[in-house]
This record gives C-alpha cells, structure tokens and sequence, in this order.
C-alpha cells in the first residue's frame, strides 16, 4: 500500500498494461490537460476575481490562504529529507528560501502577510490562525502528510500545479485594482513575484516528473497524484466558500 493510499486521499485506478508508454512530449500534454481541474474554475475563484466578493470574503480567503502559505517550506523539507539526490535538493531548497526568505528577501510569507495588512487583517489575527476553517486545515495537512511519507519523486509531481499557478496570479493582477480598490496596491507584491517564480519551479520539477515517470503505469500514477493535489486546493475554495458566504 502506497503512502497516497493509506491517507485515502486518491484512488489509484489500475494501469492497463497492454497499452503504450506515453512518449515525453504526449506525457506531458497528459498532465497539462489536468490544468481543467485547477481551482481557477473554481466558482469562489470566478466570483473573486470578477469583483463578487466582499470585504469580509476576501480578509477570509488571505487567512486561510497563509495557512497553506506557512505550510509549504514544511512540504518542502519532507521533499528534501526524503531526496538522495544532490543535485534535486540543490534546486529544491531554494523553494524553502523563496517562502521562508533568505539575507535581505523577506520572502513568499511576509509577502503574504503584507497582504493581509492591505485587506484589513492585523498580525495577530492573520498568525493566530483564527479564521481557518477545519476543511483547510485537513486538506493542507493532508498534502503536508503526503510529502512527508511519498517517494520523493511523487512529491515532486505533486506540485505541477504550479503549471497552472502563473494565470491565476495574473488574473488578479489585473482584476483586483479595479474591483476592490480598497486594497492597499503594495499588498498584491506577493501575486508578482509568484509569476517569476512558479515558472522557474515548474521547469524542476516537470524535469523530474517526465524523468522517472517513464512506464504508462507510472504515468497514470503520476497523472492521480496531480489530480490529488488539484483536489486539495479546490477543496480548500469549498471550505472557504462555505465559511464565508455572501
């Protein structure tokens, strides 16, 4: 039994082993193809980002947001610890830096952080956790969990979301001045640098992913745990949305 299967988090369906290997480049449509399951659609997502939401709505998706935001160095060393490979935890560490920071960055947290500030969060509501919801707590825990316990090349594949991450951030670049002025313009920093950033992971850990899943059976495997962590992420905007109607 898999690390995936004991947490229950997917079901993996059987590969046929009487059909072809998927070949690098067809693989690899195969994953972005996932992209349609990708919380962008998300109704909470659209509402967001066309300006439905309220004050209340957004201070809301920020804190719950952080918790995940906090949570991703923690995946990362459970990436890093379980990874023999020095050249793979070179690259991956700097994931850590991005979140944490590093000398005069502050980094991906206290970016986020600062957007609570513009949205109206103080500090201490935004650290305390508060507003978390237990749906966010256990699909971020579960995910935390998961790369904690995975072959570390299975972590890495699930975190090919970030194939679909640099639209999302755009999207609320470009929207957000608009619809809810009332959010400090420095806030929206961390959206930024995301787009930078994301497409230079993405390179990493496509490489690796397209490296050791080679077999259809681990493709089809590699295709379960994207689609695990799609699920996460649009479980949390369920748990989000519910927690804070309109």
């Amino acid at each position: 039994m898999t690390a995936m299967d004991t947490f229950g988090t997917a079901s993996v369906r059987k590969a046929d082993e009487t059909q072809p290997d998927w070949t690098r480049v067809e693989f690899e449509t195969q994953l972005r193809v996932k992209g349609a399951a990708y919380h962008i659609h998300h109704p909470f997502n659209v509402r967001m980002n066309s300006g439905g939401c309220s004050r209340e709505q957004i201070r809301g998706w920020v804190a719950n947001r952080f918790y995940y935001q906090i949570n991703i160095p923690l995946k990362d060393a459970a990436i890093l610890s379980n990874c023999p490979d020095r050249e793979t935890r070179r690259h991956w560490v700097l994931r850590i830096l991005d979140h944490d920071g590093d000398g005069d960055q502050a980094g991906g947290i206290e970016a986020w952080a600062r957007l609570a500030d513009a949205v109206g969060l103080t500090r201490d509501e935004l650290y305390s956790l508060t507003h978390v919801t237990p749906g966010v707590r256990f699909a971020v825990d579960a995910y935390v969990n998961f790369a904690r316990h995975a072959p570390w090349q299975e972590a890495v594949c699930s975190s090919l979301t970030e194939l679909f991450a640099p639209q999302i951030h755009r999207d609320r670049l470009a929207t957000w001045p608009a619809h809810y002025p009332w959010i400090e313009a420095t806030g929206l920093a961390y959206f930024r640098s995301r787009i930078m950033l994301a497409q230079r992971d993405v390179l990493h850990g496509l490489a690796v992913t397209l490296d050791h899943f080679t077999r259809r059976a681990q493709q089809e495997r590699a295709l379960t745990i994207l689609q695990f962590k799609l699920d996460i992420l649009w479980t949390m905007l369920d748990s989000i949305e519910r927690a804070f109607p309109q």
